[in-house]
């Protein structure tokens, strides 16, 4: 049960918050945010769209496959929810961005008897939820999973409880289906929206439409689908956000998890950081292109003030929900007058609330 460690202001009165000032001023009258350069026009254009971001109750994920703490929120539960890694931190694609790094802080589970004993272990001694099943490409972005899905059914079947989630990289329909037939419960996959960046970033020789087919055959089965979309992919450039945006809002999608490029992952001076005035940009573009569905902000993200003028402009354009919320974040949910709560759970474990529509998603990039 995740009740246990829930913060929730949704029976505050907020009405007449950020009423008697605008956004801007109330943002800057918070302590963590205080010497924050904020971009006023692009406030304004979230300011715009107020009445259906304040209608929005914005969650505050606290995964715990790391350790968390703000002044605002804490965390709980140790390994609630693990990613699990079917390569330990062997990739083929070592992509500029990565460098396989997003593998290391995932537990190693290179063979499917590996995986079994410890999620059984974790369910008995941590009162285990659920966890992501991940791993490292091969050379053309596929990940072999045959092996552990057997597995998956067998846990699936003695602890129904279970939410397991799968980043499946590139795939076709008939891998779709048999991820959905061992009782995977969610799948989540990187879209990208440029050819420039799968060739120069991921070293990659497939076209954007092979990421399209990929979600396509996803949304095909009865899993639960969060696409990924890496803002700055491109060395910290703008370029194929927008496109992957239209490509996600083709779909029917359980939500839409948005991460922001993090250069301390690439070889040094190959990736700019974007600026945070980009980066909300594209969460107001996809506030707009996905009105009615779940977009969130999953962990990987710059650290820093760029870190909490990035959960600042997030909350302030009617996303969802943020994974690791920074210093501010909780703050200026208070200040415009949305609601929040705050779970120690995966970034989108839980979508819909009494509506149990439910979905589990990575938080890595």
């Amino acid at each position: 049960m995740l009740s246990d460690c829930i913060l929730d202001n949704s029976h505050i009165d907020h009405h007449s918050k950020g009423q008697a000032m605008n956004w801007q001023q109330s943002v800057l009258d918070i302590e963590a945010l205080e010497d924050a350069e904020l971009d006023s026009e692009l406030i304004k254009a979230f300011e715009k769209n107020a009445a259906q971001s304040l209608a929005r109750p914005i969650r505050f994920s606290t995964p715990t496959f790391k350790e968390y703490e703000s002044s605002e929120l804490s965390g709980c539960g140790k390994n609630s929810f693990p990613a699990f890694s079917i390569t330990a931190g062997g990739c083929a694609l070592n992509c500029d961005h990565c460098q396989k790094k997003i593998l290391e802080p995932m537990i190693p589970a290179v063979k499917p008897e590996h995986l079994d004993q410890q999620v059984r272990d974790m369910v008995v001694l941590q009162n285990l939820q659920g966890f992501l099943l991940s791993g490292g490409s091969n050379k053309r972005n596929e990940i072999k999973y045959e092996r552990y899905l057997p597995v998956v059914e067998k846990l699936k079947t003695d602890f129904p409880h279970l939410q397991i989630a799968i980043h499946t990289a590139l795939l076709d329909e008939a891998a779709a289906k048999r991820m959905e037939s061992a009782g995977v419960d969610s799948a989540m996959m990187d879209v990208i929206g440029a050819q420039e960046t799968i060739e120069q970033v991921y070293k990659l020789d497939r076209p954007v439409a092979d990421f399209e087919a990929t979600l396509a055959a996803l949304t095909s089965t009865k899993l639960k689908v969060t696409p990924h979309i890496v803002v700055g992919l491109h060395y910290g450039e703008i370029l194929g956000e927008e496109n992957a945006l239209d490509i996600v809002s083709r779909y029917d999608v359980h939500a839409l998890v948005l991460v922001v490029i993090m250069p301390f992952y690439a070889k040094p001076g190959t990736f700019k950081t974007p600026s945070t005035t980009d980066v909300g940009r594209i969460f107001l573009e996809a506030r707009k292109r996905l009105p009615d569905r779940q977009v969130l902000l999953g962990c990987a993200r710059p650290p820093g003030m760029h870190k909490r003028i990035t959960d600042a402009y997030a909350v302030m354009a009617g996303l969802d929900g943020i994974a690791f919320p920074a210093d501010g974040a909780v703050a200026v949910s208070d200040a415009i007058g949305r609601p929040f709560h705050q779970e120690h759970a995966c970034c989108a474990i839980k979508i819909g609330g009494s509506e149990s529509a439910q979905v589990s998603a990575t938080c890595a990039a």
